[in-house]
């Protein structure tokens, strides 16, 4: 619950700094008539990417009928996942500083097309937020039990970035979002770690990879399976009591240097500055 939780607040964060650069430029520029049509194109992203989830489980659960098809579905949106996590966490680093003037640009132009273009630029700028949800979301849930909780800690985590984004633009509130994206690029490394672990597992599930029973370690006698720190360590870095050779070659071989590679200060470049509220009468400035 608490890995789907950050991924909520990490991509429902992104998806409303954005939605609200459109919104505040707008309003800057005397053009509220025009937001009907970024809220149009908003509605069908996030319309079209909970149909991508509903897709995944349902072709999961129904449309593959035979056990090793189920496991290499799941180990390929898996490594997909990872993918995705990966490409964000440093994409965004490398453009913090300047998406807020790339989207005012995209916006001007589309104002000049017309109302369709206004749509279509809101639906282009939220969609990838959406689609990379649903898959990280999918992925990152394949291990655990049945129930709603995940799903409802996913909503609590997009409700929360919601709240935050309202307070950047409604409030004089700041936030420090360098600080706030490494710290969760961070914890979102270790999370996409486990789920390439997992989908090494997947693999060897699907008789893919050889080696599902050769143990790495066992540390069952120490890490109590029904425990809640056992729990609460497998749910959000999959780190369990049990795990083959492969599986743990795989959490390490990815975790340790892209954390790395991301933790490591960039060289000859000032750190980027706190993310200003994007407020009606200032947009921020990165």
């Amino acid at each position: 619950m608490l890995a789907t939780y950050l991924i909520g607040l990490r991509e429902g964060l992104e998806a409303t700094l954005v939605v609200s650069i459109l919104i505040a430029f707008l309003v800057k520029s005397g053009r509220k008539d025009r937001l009907v049509q970024v809220w149009a194109g908003v509605g069908l992203a996030v319309t079209l990417s909970v149909f991508f989830g509903w897709l995944l489980s349902y072709t999961s659960t129904t449309l593959l009928q035979r056990y090793e098809h189920r496991e290499l579905f799941e180990a390929v949106t898996s490594i997909l996942a990872v993918g995705f996590v990966t490409w964000m966490i440093f994409w965004m680093r490398r453009a913090a500083r300047s998406i807020a003037g790339e989207l005012r640009g995209k916006l001007q132009d589309a104002l000049a097309v017309g109302s369709i273009a206004v749509a279509v630029m809101a639906f282009l700028a939220v969609i990838r937020e959406g689609l990379e949800t649903s898959l990280i979301f999918y992925s990152a849930v394949q291990g655990a039990s049945s129930g709603s909780g995940p799903l409802v800690s996913l909503l609590a985590g997009i409700a929360s970035a919601v709240v935050i984004g309202w307070l950047m633009y409604a409030t004089a509130v700041r936030i420090d979002l360098s600080l706030f994206f490494t710290w969760t690029g961070a914890l979102l490394i270790l999370v996409a770690a486990g789920i390439l672990k997992y989908g090494v597992h997947d693999f060897q599930e699907a008789n893919v990879l050889s080696g599902l029973y050769d143990l790495a370690y066992d540390v069952s006698g120490v890490l109590d399976p029904s425990a809640w720190y056992t729990a609460l360590l497998a749910g959000m870095f999959n780190i369990t009591p049990t795990a083959s050779v492969l599986e743990t070659v795989a959490w390490a071989a990815y975790g340790i240097p892209v954390l790395a590679i991301f933790l490591w200060p960039a060289r000859g470049k000032a750190p980027a500055p706190a993310t200003e509220s994007p407020t009606p009468a200032s947009a921020p400035q990165q």
